[in-house]
């Protein structure tokens, strides 16, 4: 290919451009964004039990839900402190994995649309996000469903993680690891594409608009912004993600043949507001 040679290690683009994606620096980018998601998950795991439990709530019927802070508060009286973080060992071996999967393949993918269509625009951003977060979705699910099972608690903190994966593979076989894998891939795929696509332009537009220049304030702001707009676009997917997960836990209440008739079951017995428990509600 005329203007394009490929070196051991990295690709350059022969315009001038010290451009190339180095082994070295795949690295980097895997074991820094693992790093930084192991991190926040183990900070707000507490959140995502609770997020969890309040997914789960009146499965097939509408009623008064409970609210995260009364939930937390009977979590604490009635399971112990310990109860908000079931769940935190495959959380934490998901994020790593995920994390760096889904954050470490985005700028790959951003540079080879760069050397192949010239361009990193929007469409671009989305697309890579949407590529990386799928990917990693995919192979990390059975993390996902260990995760979601423990955070429910209902073997009462009698079952650890290779306990809980060995029951889930005797009683329910292979398969049964990657339930809720599509709406999960969704979600990821969503909240990968809106959520790096929107830090990119919101940061882009702050530079421009207003007096922040690069540092601290200007990535908290992006990235603010970024988590807000990912969980309004993402939530009524991760709520049927984690219903599928948990169908066979609570019988014929969440017995749904797939995404979509999950979804239909939902706003159909619990009104379309269920579908943003756990998140907003």
């Amino acid at each position: 290919m005329s203007g394009q040679t490929l070196t051991s290690g990295s690709v350059g683009d022969g315009r001038g451009k010290d451009s190339r994606v180095s082994l070295s620096y795949l690295i980097y980018q895997f074991s820094t964004s693992g790093i930084a998601v192991a991190t926040a998950t183990g900070i707000t795991h507490p959140l995502d039990v609770l997020k969890v439990r309040l997914q789960m709530q009146l499965l097939g019927q509408r009623g008064p839900l409970t609210g995260m802070g009364k939930l937390f508060a009977q979590m604490v009286k009635i399971e112990g402190p310990r109860a908000l973080y079931l769940g935190l060992a495959p959380a934490l071996t998901r994020s790593i994995l995920y994390g760096g999967l889904r954050l470490g393949l985005y700028e790959p993918c951003k540079y080879i649309c760069d050397l192949t269509f010239g361009s990193t625009n929007i469409l671009v951003k989305i697309a890579s996000g949407a590529f990386s977060g799928a990917i990693a979705t995919v192979l990390t699910n059975p993390t996902e469903v260990l995760k979601v099972r423990l955070q429910m608690n209902l073997n009462k903190g009698r079952g650890d993680s290779i306990r809980e994966m060995r029951r889930i593979v005797s009683e329910e076989g292979m398969k049964a690891l990657w339930k809720g894998v599509g709406p999960a891939t969704a979600r990821a795929a969503a909240l990968t594409a809106s959520q790096l696509a929107t830090y990119d332009e919101s940061k882009q537009a702050l530079i421009r608009l207003t007096p922040l220049e690069e540092g601290f304030p200007l990535h908290l702001i992006s990235s603010a912004t970024a988590g807000t707009v990912g969980t309004l676009v993402t939530a009524p997917v991760d709520m049927i993600k984690t219903r599928l997960m948990m169908q066979r836990e609570f019988g014929s209440a969440g017995s749904y043949k797939n995404g979509f008739h999950c979804a239909y079951q939902v706003v159909r017995t619990e009104g379309p507001q269920a579908l943003y428990k756990g998140p907003l509600i």
